[in-house]
């Protein structure tokens, strides 16, 4: 039973990770709290792949700085409020529906009005 639960919290972990890669660049996809999900799954089936996240130069720092401070740092807020406006500003000139249009233009502000409030650590 323990293996059987190990290997669904590895699976787990990984699909996060892999959610969290693609939304570096899809908008309503959150990045942040799918390397979140994955890290918690990590600690508690496989210390290796939990290693590898945290050390990793780019998921590592977010990671631990989240998980010590409960914010981020500037340059990683400046960079998602960037790719958030970008990816969002690209889904709306590119979906002929105006109906999802202003639906994306709601999820914009919404994601950025969360986003721009969290904690910045530098």
């Amino acid at each position: 039973m323990f293996q059987l639960l190990r290997v669904l919290l590895i699976l787990t972990g990984m699909l996060s990770i892999a959610l969290g890669i693609l939304g570096i660049f899809l908008p309503l996809l959150p990045t942040t709290p799918f390397l979140l999900l994955a890290s918690a799954c990590f600690v508690k089936s496989s210390p290796r792949f939990h290693h590898w996240l945290i050390s990793h130069p780019t998921f590592g720092p977010i990671i631990d700085n989240w998980q010590q401070n409960r914010s981020v740092s500037s340059k990683v807020k400046r960079r998602g409020a960037i790719v958030m406006l970008i990816s969002f500003c690209w889904s709306i000139w590119v979906v002929p529906i105006f109906w999802v249009k202003i639906a994306l233009f709601i999820g914009m502000l919404i994601g950025l009005t969360f986003f721009l409030r969290l904690k910045v650590n530098d």
